[in-house]
């Protein structure tokens, strides 16, 4: 009998055995897939973190473009609004000096025909400004979306 107690121990002291093993290796690939995971989690973040800075860079640098673009357009908008005014007292000087009404109107005629020209030539400007700075700020957001669409493209979706 005692060589049963004997075989049955040992049977029960191996089971508990192979379950202590199998526990141990269960943990242990258990602990491999949480580093696994943790190590994909943070690259993720630093790329997320990289790509948002490199976002933020190009907000930056599109504002930095948009400011120089208001700032050349107002000084275009002011020199042509000095010109204007000095054109406007000059020909005002020289209509108090005409002898004619066919004279004022002959000088009124030439000076709104050169006005409107400025207008239209300064307008023009303007818009081809306008459409450059415009132009030149979505540039760096424009490679953004590409650079973001392609880094994002690439990432598989979680089921």
């Amino acid at each position: 009998m005692s060589d049963q107690i004997a075989a049955v121990t040992k049977s029960v002291e191996d089971a508990i055995a192979t379950a202590k093993q199998n526990l141990e290796g269960l943990v242990k690939a258990q602990q491999e897939q949480m580093e696994k995971a943790s190590a994909q989690v943070m690259k993720g973040y630093e790329e997320l973190t990289a790509l948002t800075k490199g976002n933020v860079d190009a907000f930056v640098q599109s504002g930095t473009v948009v400011a120089k673009g208001a700032e050349e357009a107002g000084k275009q908008v002011a020199a042509f609004t000095q010109s204007s005014l000095e054109k406007g007292v000059s020909n005002a000087k020289s209509m108090l000096a005409v002898k004619t009404i066919q004279e004022l109107v002959e000088l009124q005629k030439a000076y709104t025909k050169a006005s409107l020209d400025a207008f239209v030539s300064e307008s023009t400007k303007l818009q081809e400004l306008t459409v450059k700075v415009a132009n030149e700020a979505l540039a760096p957001l424009s490679a953004r979306v590409n650079a973001t669409v392609e880094v994002l493209s690439k990432k598989p979706i979680a089921a």
